[in-house]
């Protein structure tokens, strides 16, 4: 049954492409919001432990080597709330038809991708499934043909392919050590043995492989051109979950199922992770562009991320899985309000801004919420993901880590709020005195994406209990 994750969205796009069924094409966008919106409803039932067991265990045609737990779910459901988000926004940006048809298909195909990579329990699968969305995302990059998105889209498939290749050679010498390119099979050969230099050499190259993909410095190089010269809908998709997926995901999953922990591997992680932060943050806090701000400050809270994988704890690792979820929301969130702001204003030079939230209400308040969430103010969802970071970091030791993290949040506090007071407070510009808001979607998409964060934070201890602590179970 968990091969319906991946067999529905793929075989829909087959579907709706087929020559004599043309006349079912207008439905395909309505089709995509019925498979996101089933998605997260499914995937919010799965948390239930006896109803995923009964579930997983269902048998079904195609047989893959796949499996599912809280870490799985928690990706694929922040995917879906993404992937539904995006597909509002391009709606309301994307006027041609035969354009818009085109977008849900990728958007159908990125789905598949992502329950494939995010539920695979063999490396090479793992590595197929990666390269599908990699390269639909380069597709939506340059989806609009435009100058700028063309050359931010071949800085990032050069890098993304010396990944590629380095991900390959690192599957390639375990498969030559191990035989096998299972997650099981490998873990339990290279766990009962000493580390030798092909396992270090692949644990290397596979580690620096996940960094490229996540946009981690100093791999960063890629990120803030994509995420700022990309149409408006496939910069909420990419900062939400497609970095987080490929890299993020791709790196607690390897190291957790296949590496194991290691010492030497989280100091690694502990050191990567705090620069990212640091460096992340001070970039954002010089910007004066809207999107370019919002690309260096995802740098920055993937840090965060690295940082609680880096703890070595389950307490860690379920911060860091939360700290997924939470940053798709706020950052998500965030590149909405963009969105909606390029499209009234034609610009997103925050220079040129000021006064907004008179009005542009709701993407003023929402971006409120975002920002706060992202610096880590309670009660948002932002604080929790980072306090547990933190703890994990006090308990295991780490406590310079810790005090840095603390400290490096109050940075990102700065430069959000400089955004904040640059685009939404102070005096109108009188050449933007005629704008509204920039649609009921926009709005709709910003206010879902606000009340996720706002409940999740007043409602932690329900969410800590159901869906966070059970992630303990799924580091080794």
């Amino acid at each position: 049954m968990l091969a319906l994750f991946i067999t529905v969205p793929f075989f829909s796009i087959l579907l709706f492409n087929l020559p004599f069924l043309s006349f079912i094409r207008r439905a395909v966008v309505a089709w995509a919001y019925v498979l996101f919106c089933s998605q997260i409803l499914l995937v919010l039932r799965l948390f239930s432990p006896n109803f995923l067991a009964d579930f997983a265990s269902r048998t079904h045609f195609f047989n893959f080597n796949i499996a599912l737990d809280n870490l799985s779910l928690i990706v694929m459901l922040s995917s879906a709330i993404v992937l539904f988000i995006t597909l509002i926004v391009a709606s309301y940006m994307i006027e041609s038809e035969k354009k818009r048809f085109n977008f849900v298909n990728l958007l159908l195909l990125i789905q598949a991708g992502i329950n494939g990579l995010v539920l695979s329990r063999d490396m090479f699968a793992l590595y197929i499934f990666l390269e599908i969305v990699a390269i639909t995302s380069y597709i939506l990059i340059v989806f609009d043909k435009d100058i700028k998105a063309l050359s931010a889209a071949f800085k990032y498939v050069i890098l993304s392919t010396v990944a590629s290749v380095l991900m390959v050679a690192s599957i390639g010498l375990l498969l030559l050590l191990c035989g096998d390119t299972k997650f099981s099979s490998i873990h339990a050969l290279i766990g009962g043995q000493q580390p030798n230099l092909i396992v270090m050499s692949a644990v290397a190259l596979f580690i620096c492989a996940a960094f490229i993909k996540a946009g981690v410095v100093p791999f960063h190089g890629w990120l803030p051109d994509v995420y700022s010269h990309s149409p408006a809908a496939v910069s909420v998709l990419l900062a939400g979950i497609i970095s987080k997926a490929l890299g993020i995901y791709t790196l607690m999953r390897v190291v957790n199922d296949v590496f194991g922990m290691n010492p030497k591997v989280n100091s690694a992680l502990l050191f990567i992770g705090t620069v990212s932060i640091a460096i992340g943050a001070l970039a954002a806090l010089v910007q004066k562009d809207f999107k370019k701000m919002l690309s260096f400050s995802s740098i920055s809270q993937i840090g965060y991320i690295i940082l609680g994988l880096g703890s070595g704890t389950a307490l860690g690792f379920a911060g860091a899985a939360f700290h997924i979820f939470n940053h798709a929301m706020f950052k998500s969130l965030l590149f909405v309000n963009s969105a909606a702001i390029e499209k009234m204003s034609r610009t997103t030079h925050m220079e040129n801004l000021g006064g907004l939230s008179k009005t542009m209400p709701v993407t003023g308040f929402t971006s409120v919420v975002g920002f706060l969430s992202a610096a880590g103010i309670p009660p948002l969802a932002g604080f929790w993901s980072k306090l547990l970071i933190v703890l994990a970091l006090i308990l295991t030791g780490h406590t310079v880590y810790a005090v840095l993290a603390i400290a490096l949040s109050a940075l990102t506090l700065a430069y959000l709020l400089s955004m904040q007071r640059m685009v939404f407070f102070g005096k109108l510009n009188e050449r933007f005195t005629g704008i509204r808001e920039a649609g009921f979607g926009f709005c709709f998409s910003a206010g879902l994406l606000a009340a996720v964060i706002i409940i999740v934070g007043i409602l932690y201890p329900l969410v800590l209990s159901k869906f966070i602590l059970p992630l303990a179970g799924v580091i080794r």
